[in-house]
């Protein structure tokens, strides 16, 4: 695992790196776990662009990946350690007892060869996935689900990784990679370790062609729109908008909190992630 650097032969390859895939062992991925992904350019149904600045990018194929780690009970093997286009970390190739083949993310360390598995009263090691009541207070965690018997949403970005802090009741405190700590059910599924592929942040892009290529289109700055495209656009001479920053629709898009206090998610917060304006001043 490492970043590679070019030596600069033109202005885009003066600062441009990639990641060296050293830790894959496998090219093509496995057919089954393979699906189409269709692009639709930050489009709805209508045709409407709701997502702005997306459109193109490379063709590529969605792996499917088991964020459940529904197969209870069962060992597996990793067969392979591969590169997926559509996440920053790695994805393990697994092999279980039963000859049926799933997709995890795969952990900071984890070889081919290793064994992994999800369940009750299993070790602590990388890779295994188990309760929240079954892991110890100060072990890293990551690919946790948010909701018993739901799908794993957090902490699955390369290098990433929670730490389980106390255990209350029916209830475990978790602090998450953005610096929040908040409560789940001790039902909840984690996998122990962190995301692999940590130098992921380090990579440079190094021109603007490697943007588009990721599918990402060019951001027009808000102040040099017209009036009828921006609230902030127009004004004679170069204006600086003229009011707080907002988004098309005119909803502030930067410090103003926009969160539902009342939201049944917001009252497992016990830290935000972001400092009171009280505490800040």
């Amino acid at each position: 695992m490492g970043i590679k650097k070019y030596r600069p032969t033109s202005p885009a390859r003066r600062y441009y790196t990639v990641s060296k895939l050293e830790e894959t062992t496998k090219r093509k991925p496995h057919r089954s776990l393979l699906q189409p992904l269709r692009k639709k350019g930050g489009r709805n149904n209508r045709g409407r662009i709701t997502a702005r600045r997306r459109g193109g990018g490379e063709k590529r194929h969605y792996r499917l990946i088991d964020f459940k780690r529904e197969k209870r009970d069962v060992p597996g093997r990793v067969v392979s350690v591969e590169y997926d286009p559509n996440r920053s970390a790695r994805i393990a190739l697994v092999s279980y007892a039963d000859g049926d083949y799933r997709y995890v993310l795969c952990p900071e360390g984890i070889r081919v060869g290793d064994q992994v598995m999800a369940g009750r009263n299993l070790a602590i090691s990388p890779g295994n996935a188990m309760p929240l009541s079954d892991i110890p207070t100060g072990v890293e965690v990551h690919n946790v689900q948010l909701y018993p018997q739901g799908r794993s949403f957090l902490v699955r970005s390369a290098g990433t990784s929670a730490q389980l802090q106390a255990k209350e009741g029916n209830w475990a405190v978790v602090k998450l990679p953005s610096g929040e700590v908040r409560k789940f059910e001790l039902t909840c599924f984690a996998t122990i370790g962190s995301v692999s592929n940590p130098l992921h942040k380090y990579v440079v892009l190094g021109k603007a062609g490697r943007v588009r290529h990721q599918g990402r289109r060019p951001r027009v700055r808000a102040v040099a729109m017209n009036p009828v495209d921006h609230p902030m656009g127009g004004g004679e001479g170069k204006s600086s908008g003229g009011r707080h920053p907002c988004s098309p629709l005119g909803k502030p898009a930067k410090g103003a909190r926009t969160r539902n206090p009342k939201k049944k998610s917001s009252r497992l917060i016990l830290q935000r992630r972001k400092a009171s304006r009280r505490t800040s001043r």
